[in-house]
């Protein structure tokens, strides 16, 4: 006897029990409620009849059919047949090279960890083919033989690491002799996938990829590291990381060695180079090179099939929940009076009882509703199953990635960059640049609800960080690759923004200070004009009154020097010279022609000093930095 999903029988001891408690806690608060509001001494005529033992029997009945239901989901299994199963595939030889210079990091997580996830996927596609396992460095060892059985092939992949061949150095020609011996006589259809970074340290690859060819022997090449190349670490037993150096002592840099992988799978028929570049590599490789290669029929495989008993314990839960309903409380003379209010009880307990196990399955199964909920655009709701799920299952990355989508569909986006983040603990590379990516999206758009332009650009500086992240792990992402520009462009418009709106402040501040200048200059020469004007208006009348006063002194003594004069010539009987006196008389009166005062007000006017206004400067290019040191 075996269980196809022996984790449901946990269930057996939560639900019986606690159906158990909860009946015990029920009958307890019926009968103290009954004592409250009946007498005592009426209390057995209303309860003639009503057998405690029936009542017991009834919940047994229930509670013995929820563990039956609880063994049938759990799907017992008794006895099987051995059953032949014929595959129609290659043999797939796949070759990893574990020397030292797999440590180099120049691809996530190093060498030869992405070497073996790529070989895992390549089991994915090759699902009919057999497999076998090469490990080589500075020799070849058959670490698994051509077999069908994946989970002995995963074994023998998890188990590499860079001791498991002792001797150092990277031995292409070996490990492609080896397969060539591991393939067996009469096979027509084999195929070598060498995983390596091409640096070989013995000669004569490309002469062994040719001795393969001549076996029928199909080589495809897959480069992994970067043609820059990376400098090797390595980590001690005591935890300490240290360069690999050559034997002068100079730090030893590992590059990828594309050119002779590709003469050594050019040296064999149909055979090509891949580098291995995003999470597409292993499947391109199958469809373009293994999957267009003839199949040949195997029928290797003794698979086990076992019978499966689970209908036994339905079909005595559905028995006891019938005799549950049927069986009634009251002896069985008292059926006739009293049958219908019990029967119709009974009923309902069952229906109760059934709807709590349904709910305690639905609650079981709350990822399938969410995603149900997710699939119907009800992304509220299904982000709320995921987390109730999680309750569950916190440490689940994939819970928090679906928690993050379905809040992301919310545009809850500081909820689904929390659950995003959650979900970077995931082992699984794939899982994991989505995550990136997705957690990208989210602080973007929050950065673009934040009003803060200092927040906003620090949320999308992260936002670039998880793009950039996301293309490490696949560089053959086109929409990361997008968002990252895009952002970046964002980045840069935000930054000439907030220049030109410092530089806007900046000069509408020297233009205020300006036109302030400019009216201060204008008052101060308005009150120079004023005061000049008072002064010359000053001058005017001290002027005028200083003429006025000669104007009079002059008439004055015109006047005596005329009665002087008529005296004299009284007393001298001479006449006078009329021309000459008209003329003096013309002089005396000292009056200003017009002509002559308009000269004297232009030569005042000429003497008149304006205080210079400040001249605006050059107006500022706002298209230019402001630089202020």
């Amino acid at each position: 006897m075996r269980f196809a999903n022996p984790q449901l029988l946990w269930f057996l001891l939560v639900l019986p029990p606690a159906m158990l408690a909860f009946f015990w806690w029920s009958w307890r608060s019926r009968q103290r409620l009954m004592t409250q509001f009946i007498q005592a001494r009426l209390l057995p005529a209303l309860t003639v009849g009503i057998s405690p033992t029936r009542q017991k029997i009834r919940l047994s009945c229930l509670i013995a059919s929820v563990a039956f239901l609880i063994l049938a989901l759990a799907r017992p299994q008794l006895g099987f047949d051995w059953e032949e199963v014929k595959q129609r595939g290659l043999d797939v030889i796949v070759a990893i090279d574990t020397s030292k210079s797999m440590l180099a990091e120049d691809i996530a997580p190093n060498r030869l960890k992405r070497a073996k996830l790529a070989a895992l996927d390549l089991m994915q596609q090759a699902k009919s083919d057999r497999l076998a396992l090469i490990a080589f460095a500075g020799g070849a060892f058959l670490q698994c033989p051509l077999t069908i059985d994946d989970s002995a092939f995963r074994q023998s992949v998890d188990s590499l690491d860079v001791n498991v061949i002792p001797q150092g150095g990277t031995a292409i020609a070996e490990a492609i002799d080896t397969a060539i011996a591991s393939f067996r006589e009469g096979d027509n259809h084999k195929a070598l996938v060498l995983f390596t970074d091409g640096e070989d340290q013995d000669s004569g690859a490309v002469q062994a990829a040719k001795r393969a060819a001549e076996s029928g022997i199909h080589i495809y090449t897959i480069g992994i590291g970067s043609t820059e190349g990376e400098l090797l670490r390595i980590t001690d037993a005591k935890g300490r990381t240290d360069y690999i150096r050559d034997e002068q002592g100079n730090v030893v840099k590992s590059h990828l060695n594309e050119s002779l992988l590709r003469e050594i799978a050019g040296a064999t028929p149909g055979g090509f180079y891949l580098p291995l570049r995003g999470a597409k590599t292993m499947e391109m490789l199958y469809e373009k090179g293994l999957g267009t290669l003839p199949k040949s029929e195997t029928s290797e495989k003794l698979v086990r099939r076992y019978h499966e008993r689970y209908h036994w314990p339905l079909a005595a839960a559905m028995v006891l929940l019938v005799v549950e309903m049927l069986f009634p409380e009251r002896k069985r003379e008292r059926a006739k009076t009293t049958t219908s209010a019990p029967s119709k009880a009974g009923l309902r307990e069952a229906v109760a009882l059934l709807a709590l196990l349904v709910a305690s399955l639905n609650a079981s199964g709350s990822p399938a509703s969410a995603l149900r909920e997710y699939k119907n655009g009800k992304y509220d709701n299904a982000l709320k199953d995921y987390q109730q799920s999680l309750e569950k299952k916190k440490d689940d990355p994939r819970l928090h990635f679906n928690a993050g989508a379905a809040a992301y569909k919310n545009k809850n986006f500081e909820e689904a960059a929390k659950q995003f983040d959650e979900a970077l603990n995931s082992p699984d590379l794939k899982l994991l640049q989505q995550s990136y990516y997705n957690r990208g999206n989210s602080r973007f758009y929050l950065g673009e609800s934040n009003p803060d332009p200092s927040k906003k650009s620090e949320t999308w500086q992260e936002a670039v960080k998880d793009f950039e992240s996301a293309m490490k792990l696949n560089a053959q992402d086109p929409d990361a690759r997008f968002n990252y520009e895009f952002v970046k462009k964002k980045l840069e418009e935000l930054k000439q923004q907030q220049q030109k709106n410092d530089k806007n402040d900046q000069n509408k501040n020297d233009q205020d200070k300006d036109k302030q200048q400019q009216q201060q200059n204008k008052q101060d020469q308005d009150k120079k004009d004023q005061e000049n004007k008072r002064d010359q208006d000053q001058q005017q009348k001290e002027q005028a009154q200083k003429d006025k006063e000669n104007k009079e002194k002059q008439s004055a003594d015109q006047k005596n020097k005329e009665q002087e004069k008529q005296q004299a010539q009284q007393s001298s009987g001479k006449p006078d010279d009329k021309d000459k006196q008209e003329g003096q008389q013309t002089y005396a009166a000292g009056q200003m022609t017009p002509q002559q005062a308009q000269q004297l007000l232009d030569a005042q006017k000429g003497q008149e000093m304006m205080l210079p206004v400040k001249p605006e400067g050059k107006p500022r290019d706002p298209n230019k930095p402001l630089r202020d040191w």
